[in-house]
């Protein structure tokens, strides 16, 4: 068999067009697995020095003032920019956590009880402990709906916080902080559900539960065509943000019924793809480089039209929302959440001082105690009882340093934390403890993996 062919540097030169070579840092830019993480962090920080410059009425007027009305006639909505990106844009980041939700439990670590008893029993100390902190802090003051805050973790920011300690931590380790956050995402979105939601319009969520219904039957009867379920979702969100409920919640309703099956068979697609490639080889035309013949488009394209049906509708839109969430909305969503003007806590708190501020020691001790002592105590007494077990290679120390992780709350601290208070000195003081927490915990987190060793070395 022949070796590969040394193509000249001029022709290499050539393949690399000019806008391979500017658009290049920045593809691999996207590509770095902690870059979500890191443009959150520039997006955060560029919100807080914008809200107390010179220029915060610009900040205030563009996100709090400025209107947009969407629709038409008794259809249309007309809602300030923080809303719709509230509402809307975070509706699709819902939908993503549901994908990975779906996938998780039917053919991920959460599908095996054994696998899953230790992140659904650390996620669950991680949620139950940061709420009890937070109730005793502020127990018999109007800063206690924000007991849901400090429970939440920000699973993009964990594991890009994750992916800097590199080969130091074993792949288990990612994945059980993967399932932790999933797990924990999903009791966020139960207690939005229940607690963070004031009345009930039962019209519009009967006409909703109607449009999901029919999703179902269309999954049922086999219709994959992802502009279906995307049009009728937008239909769902509608009902859903009428009915009272938290729009948010309709991006994981309708995450559940995005078909998960494939349409051809492994096998048969292997078969078909390997026959393509025969193809495609069997028209080459020798020293030809830069084209191909009719042939061999027609069996790339059949390749890439079976590459489709072999892929479930639910990996498919997962992939299509992960940059668009990670680059797009997140960050924009930290733009117009994390500008916080401490002069205007300290003089809008109840008792002067941004320090005393119940809401901001509820959630910071509610991050960086309650989290990781939840997380990894509720782990320890799971694998101590048999119920669950460590993940494989890993030891305590990455459980620990997990742990730590698991107080980033950033994303859905900060998203909860608008629902949960009606004061705006608490809402400010309770994001400054949760983006001052975050980098807290991120940073110990860190430490603790780059000190610990794999499980076989020790």
């Amino acid at each position: 068999m022949a070796g590969p062919v040394d193509i000249p540097k001029s022709d290499r030169d050539l393949e690399r067009t000019a806008a391979d070579k500017l658009l290049g840092p920045f593809q691999r830019f996207m590509k770095f697995e902690a870059a979500g993480g890191v443009l959150l962090i520039v997006c955060a920080l560029g919100a807080m020095i914008w809200a107390n410059s010179s220029q915060s009425e610009h900040y205030l007027a563009l996100f709090y003032e400025t209107k947009v009305r969407v629709g038409f006639g008794e259809w249309g909505l007309e809602k300030a920019l923080i809303l719709w990106i509230n509402d809307l844009l975070m509706a699709v980041f819902f939908l993503l956590v549901g994908l990975e939700i779906k996938r998780e439990v039917l053919v991920g670590e959460l599908q095996s009880p054994k696998k899953a008893a230790l992140p659904i029993a650390a996620a669950i100390g991680g949620m139950a402990i940061p709420g009890a902190i937070y109730a005793l802090v502020n127990m018999g003051h109007g800063s206690m709906s924000g007991w849901g805050v400090p429970m939440a973790t920000d699973i993009a920011f964990a594991l890009g916080v994750l992916a800097l300690v590199g080969s130091r931590v074993p792949v288990s380790v990612r994945i059980f902080l993967t399932s932790l956050a999933i797990v924990d995402d999903l009791g966020a979105l139960l207690v939005i559900a229940v607690f963070y939601t004031d009345s009930i319009g039962m019209d519009y969520l009967g006409k909703a539960g109607i449009v999901l219904a029919l999703m179902m039957v269309l999954n049922v009867m086999g219709v994959r065509r992802l502009v279906v379920y995307l049009l009728l979702g937008v239909v769902v969100w509608y009902f859903v943000l009428k009915s009272g409920v938290h729009a948010t919640i309709a991006g994981v309703l309708v995450a559940m019924t995005i078909p998960a099956r494939t349409r051809v068979d492994q096998a048969l697609y292997s078969s078909f793809v390997r026959s393509m490639l025969d193809r495609f080889d069997a028209d080459s035309r020798g020293e030809q480089k830069s084209w191909t013949t009719s042939k061999q488009q027609s069996a790339v394209l059949a390749i890439e039209d079976a590459g489709h049906k072999v892929e479930t509708p639910v990996r498919r839109l997962e992939h299509t929302l992960i940059p668009w969430v990670a680059f797009a909305i997140l960050p924009v969503f930290a733009l117009a959440n994390a500008g916080v003007s401490i002069g205007t806590v300290e003089s809008d708190a109840g008792d002067g001082s941004l320090w005393t501020n119940r809401a901001l020691w509820g959630v910071v001790l509610g991050l960086l105690i309650g989290k990781p002592v939840g997380v990894f105590g509720f782990a320890w007494v799971a694998q101590k009882l048999g119920i669950g077990m460590l993940p494989e290679g890993a030891n305590w120390r990455h459980v620990f340093g997990a742990a730590w992780l698991s107080g980033i709350g950033f994303t859905m601290a900060l998203f909860i934390a608008n629902l949960a208070f009606a004061d705006a000195a608490d809402l400010d003081a309770a994001k400054i403890g949760v983006l001052g927490a975050s980098v807290v915990a991120g940073v110990v987190g860190l430490l603790i993996l780059m000190m610990g060793k794999t499980a076989e070395t020790e």
